[in-house]
C-alpha cells in the first residue's frame, strides 16, 4: 500500500528532515576555543532547561512502539492499554520527588555509575553489559523494525531500505552532537509528534462521525464499541492476560513504569543534564502532564480504526482504498498506517513527519545512552582509565555507530511479531523486576549489601523464567503457575526483594551497610509549583479511571 503522497506531502516531510538535521548540527557545533568534552557530549553541558527536559522525555519515550504498537493494541483490546501512559504520569511524579534528588546529588553520568557508588564495580559491570544488550538487541532493533514496517506499509519502501534510511537519519546528528543535539531536536520532534498525532486522531474521528467532528466521533466510537473503553478488564476478556484487571493498578504495571522511568538510562539521562534539581523536577512535571494526553493520539486512533473496519457503511464510504492492507485482530499493528492513507494532501506529510519524529527521536536517544554506558562504564573502567576528553567523545561516537549497525542487522529478523508493544513489554519484563528490586532497596534500605544485590539480580532471571513455563506451554505440570505476565513481574519483584533482604540480614546481622545512602527529609523537599502540579495530575487520573473503569 502507498498513501499517494503528493508534492506538498513530500515538501512538508523534507522540510521537517532538513529542520531536524539543521538544528541538530547547529547545536552540536563547538564554541570557538572550546573542544567538546565528556560532559558536553554525554550530559549536554548540564545546561538543559525544564521545558527542554520535559519535551525530550516524551520524545525519547514515544516511538513507533506507541504510534504503531499501542495503536495496534488500541485496535485489539481498547483504551485499557492507556494504563501504560496514564500510570506513567504518576510514576514520573514519584521519580521526580524521590529518585532525582539522590541521582543529581551524586553527580551521575549513568545509572550503572549509581550501582558502583552504592554497591560495587562488579555489579555495575553486570548491569552495564545487560543494558547495552537490551538497548541494542531489543529497543534499537524493535524501533527500527516498527519504523521500517510503517514506511513499508505507508509508502511501499522495502524494509531493508527503511531500516538503513532511519538509521542514517538518526545518526546524522546524534553521533556528532551527543545529548545536546538529541535533546534540542527533541523539542522540535515533540511539536511534530503531537501535531501530527492530533491531525490523525481528528481525521479518524471525523471520518467515523460522517464529517460531524471530533466530539461526535468520540460518541460514535464509544456507542459502537463500549467494551473498548473499559480500563479495568475482567477475567472474561480475551486480553485479560495482558492487562489483568485491578492487578494493573496495584501490581506489575508499577514494576514496568518504575523501572522504565526511574532506572532507564535513555530516559533518566535527560534529567541528569538539567541546570539544577528544580529544573529537572519541573521537566518531569511537564512530561507527566503530556503523558495524560498521549492516549488521545496513540490509542484513540486504534479504537476508531476498529470501529471503521467493523462498520459496513463506513467501509463503503471509504471505497477500494479502505480494503488495502486492512487491519485485523491478528494484524492489529496495521491500524495506524492504514489510517494515514485517508489524510488529505499536506496533512499526510505532517502525520508522516510525526511518525518519523517519534521513531528518529527514540533512536537518537537510545544511541546516545548506549554509547554513554559503554564509554563511561566499560571503556573508561576497563580499557583506558586515563582517556582524554577527545578520546572519550570519539569512543562514544564509534560505539553508537557499532550499536546501530548491529541493531540494523537484527531489525528485519523481528518480522511476524503482532502487537509489538505488548511483546516488548513482556520480554523486558523478564529482567526489569530484579533490577527494580536491587535499585529500590539500594536507594531506600541502608542494610542492603553488595553480595545480596548480586545474588538477587542473578536469581531474578530463573524466578522470572519459572513464571514463563506454564503460560508458554512448556509444561502442564501443576508445579508451574499460569498467571498473566504483569502479575509475573509483581511476584518476581517481591521474591527477588525477599532474597536480597534475607541475604543482607544474614550477612550483616541486621546492621546498616557501609555504602547505605543517608536519607533526610530535606532531601525530598519540593517546590510549591511541583506540589500543586503533582496534585493536579493525581486528580485528573482519578477522574479518568472513574470515568472509564469498566
Amino acid at each position: 500500500m502507498t498513501t499517494n503522497f503528493e508534492f506538498w506531502d513530500y515538501f512538508i516531510f523534507i522540510a521537517y528532515a532538513i529542520l531536524i538535521l539543521g538544528v541538530g548540527l547547529w547545536v552540536s557545533r563547538d564554541k570557538e576555543g572550546h573542544e567538546k568534552n565528556a560532559e558536553d557530549y554525554f550530559l549536554a553541558s548540564k545546561s538543559l532547561p525544564w521545558w527542554a527536559i520535559g519535551a525530550s522525555l516524551i520524545a525519547a519515550n514515544i516511538s513507533a512502539e506507541q504510534f504503531i504498537g499501542m495503536s495496534g493494541s488500541g485496535f485489539a483490546l481498547g483504551l485499557a492499554i492507556a494504563s501504560y501512559e496514564w500510570m506513567a504520569a504518576i510514576t514520573l511524579i514519584i521519580v521526580g520527588k524521590f529518585f532525582l534528588p539522590i541521582f543529581i546529588e551524586k553527580g551521575l553520568y549513568t545509572i550503572p555509575e549509581f550501582v558502583e557508588k552504592r554497591f560495587s564495580t562488579n555489579l555495575k559491570t553486570i548491569l552495564a553489559v545487560f543494558w547495552i544488550g537490551l538497548y541494542v538487541f531489543v529497543n534499537l532493533a524493535s524501533v527500527l523494525y516498527l519504523g521500517s514496517l510503517a514506511l513499508e506499509t505507508i509508502m511501499g519502501i522495502p524494509m531493508i531500505y527503511g531500516v538503513i534510511g532511519l538509521a542514517l537519519f538518526a545518526s546524522a546528528y546524534s553521533l556528532y552532537g551527543g545529548l545536546s543535539a538529541v535533546a534540542w531536536t527533541d523539542v522540535i520532534q515533540v511539536v511534530f509528534l503531537v501535531l501530527g498525532g492530533l491531525v490523525t486522531t481528528y481525521i479518524a474521528l471525523n471520518t467515523v462521525s460522517g464529517g460531524e467532528g471530533v466530539i461526535s466521533g468520540l460518541k460514535t466510537i464509544y456507542d459502537a464499541a463500549p467494551e473498548r473503553f473499559a480500563m479495568i478488564l475482567d477475567e472474561s476478556n480475551p486480553y485479560y492476560d495482558s492487562l489483568p484487571g485491578i492487578g494493573v493498578l496495584i501490581g506489575g504495571m508499577w514494576v514496568a513504569n518504575l523501572y522504565y522511568w526511574g532506572f532507564n538510562q535513555y530516559i533518566i539521562q535527560r534529567t541528569l543534564a538539567a541546570k539544577s534539581l528544580k529544573e529537572a523536577q519541573k521537566g518531569i512535571l511537564l512530561a507527566a502532564f503530556l503523558k495524560l494526553v498521549i492516549p488521545l493520539i496513540v490509542v484513540i486512533p486504534g479504537i476508531a480504526a476498529y470501529v471503521m473496519v467493523n462498520d459496513p457503511e463506513i467501509m463503503a464510504r471509504l471505497g477500494d482504498a479502505g480494503l488495502m492492507n486492512l487491519p485485523t485482530l491478528e494484524q492489529a499493528d496495521k491500524a495506524y498506517p492504514w489510517l494515514l492513507q485517508f489524510l488529505p494532501t499536506g496533512l499526510k506529510g505532517v502525520a508522516f513527519a510525526a511518525l518519523a519524529a517519534a521513531i528518529v527521536s527514540s533512536l537518537a536517544s537510545m544511541l546516545n545512552s548506549t554509547s554513554t554506558i559503554f564509554t563511561m562504564d566499560i571503556y573508561k573502567q576497563y580499557i583506558n582509565k586515563n582517556a582524554s576528553d577527545k578520546s572519550t567523545v570519539n569512543v562514544g561516537r564509534i560505539s553508537a555507530a557499532v550499536a546501530l549497525v548491529i541493531a540494523s542487522i537484527m531489525a528485519p529478523l523481528l518480522g511476524g511479531i503482532d502487537q509489538a508493544f505488548q511483546f516488548i513489554q513482556e520480554y523486558t519484563g523478564i529482567v526489569s523486576p530484579g533490577i527494580l528490586a536491587v535499585f529500590m532497596l539500594g536507594l531506600f534500605w541502608k542494610k542492603t549489601t553488595n553480595k545480596a544485590a548480586i545474588i538477587g539480580a542473578l536469581s531474578s532471571i530463573p524466578i522470572a523464567m519459572y513464571f514463563k513455563i506454564a503460560p508458554n506451554g512448556w509444561s502442564t505440570s501443576s508445579l508451574f503457575a499460569n498467571i498473566p505476565f504483569m502479575d509475573q513481574m509483581a511476584y518476581t519483584t517481591l521474591l527477588t526483594a525477599i532474597v536480597i533482604i534475607s541475604v543482607s540480614l544474614f550477612q550483616h546481622k541486621g546492621k546498616d551497610d557501609e555504602k547505605g545512602i543517608p536519607l533526610t527529609k530535606q532531601l525530598f523537599n519540593t517546590s510549591p509549583t511541583f506540589n500543586i502540579g503533582a496534585f493536579a495530575v493525581m486528580i485528573i487520573l482519578v477522574a479518568l479511571y472513574s470515568m472509564f473503569w469498566n
